[in-house]
């Protein structure tokens, strides 16, 4: 594969992560807001993996187990109640993982490796040289695992072998934003995004593209404000797929034909959540907003955390959590914006996307590897 720039941001994100460029003399973080907390972030259990460093890994959950790894090589498993199950030692390096369907649990390193371990013991059952870097989790579905190369590819590997099943790529970009961009299944298709404010749908069982859609359209003088990279992992609100586009727009498509439903001009770096009602997207400012799905029109805006470097939104029941580079976990509520409840989780920071669990809970991955699931309030 020909080489190209990344341009690497400094956003902490929901492990949506990305970064945006850092300095001294740009704007300060907003103090933390100050609130009458109506419920509080409780621990339930936490456990050292080992640091992600500036890596793409987050945890996965599965069959009632999470999975999570660290950049030196560390894999995990712990069962619900935070009890380590086992630990091996995979590839030397990790940039991608962790994928799993409770079956397999699969993660990359950073020399173009993928590996595949058993679910149950941790055991290695195959690995594969892929085409480049793999910078988010790789999707277990059926009898495929489908992986992200770099930021023009799609390629899927056999879940018993490992042998290559289809591979679907695009031209690449001059300039790409190192962000988390997953894959979302809807059915039989794959959605994912791609530089230049595209969003493709590929058939899963054998890569052929079905529809493509314009998310946005690269605009400036120069290839950085040209730069419109569709971020995060697609969402499935009924029968759309709804995305963002860094300096590009919010918008949601028809999941079968791709038609664009609606668009709203909007940055960010990080992703969306949604439920039945509402899209979650934090901007480029670091202001949370909840969007209304039909339209994109905005219900409320949440302003008190600009500049902290927030991650994407998570949806944890009725409330809304997004965590910030300082290693701060902020609860809304997914009704009128306003905080419910704040706790530091680490002070290493935060920069993996957070995991739902069940029962109104969710997991976290600091930067220094340490792992923490807290009960969510309501």
């Amino acid at each position: 594969m020909k080489l190209r720039a990344f341009v690497v941001l400094v956003l902490a994100s929901s492990l949506g992560g990305c970064f945006l460029w850092s300095s001294s003399k740009g704007p300060q973080p907003s103090p933390l807001p100050v609130f009458n907390p109506s419920g509080a972030l409780r621990e339930q259990w936490h456990s050292g993996v080992g640091s992600i460093e500036e890596s793409m890994l987050r945890p996965a959950l599965a069959g009632g187990s999470v999975y999570a790894a660290s950049r030196s090589g560390t894999l995990m498993r712990f069962d619900a109640t935070g009890r380590e199950l086992w630990r091996v030692k995979t590839a030397a390096r990790l940039t991608g993982g962790v994928g799993s369907d409770s079956s397999v649990v699969v993660v990359a390193s950073s020399d173009g490796m993928l590996l595949a371990h058993d679910a149950d013991k941790g055991g290695l059952r195959w690995k594969v040289a892929v085409e480049g870097e793999v910078l988010a989790s790789p999707l277990v579905t059926g009898d495929l695992v489908v992986v992200r190369v770099g930021d023009n590819l799609l390629a899927a590997y056999g879940v018993a072998d490992g042998k290559r099943r289809w591979i679907y790529q695009r031209a690449q970009s001059p300039l790409a934003l190192r962000n988390y961009a997953g894959l979302l299944q809807a059915g039989d298709l794959l959605v994912a995004g791609f530089p230049g404010g595209k969003l493709v749908a590929v058939s899963a069982g054998g890569g052929v593209q079905r529809w493509e859609a314009t998310i946005a359209q690269p605009k400036g003088s120069n290839e950085l404000e040209r730069m419109t990279d569709v971020v995060g992992t697609p969402v499935l609100r009924g029968d759309a797929v709804c995305v963002a586009a860094f300096q590009g727009r919010v918008a949601c498509v028809d999941r079968d034909s791709g038609v664009v439903r609606w668009t709203r001009d909007f940055s960010s770096a990080v992703g969306v959540d949604a439920d039945a009602t509402a899209l979650y997207v934090t901007d480029a400012t670091d202001a949370v907003y909840s969007l209304d799905a039909s339209n994109g029109a905005t219900n409320w805006k949440q302003d008190k955390l600009l500049h902290r470097r927030v991650g994407r939104p998570a949806i944890v029941g009725n409330s809304l959590v997004v965590a910030d580079a300082e290693g701060y976990m902020h609860v809304l509520s997914r009704q009128d914006g306003r905080f419910i409840s704040r706790l530091r989780a680490d002070s290493s920071g935060i920069s993996a996307p957070l995991l739902q669990l069940p029962n109104n809970a969710v997991a976290v991955q600091a930067r220094d590897g340490s792992l923490y699931a807290f009960s969510v309030p309501q």
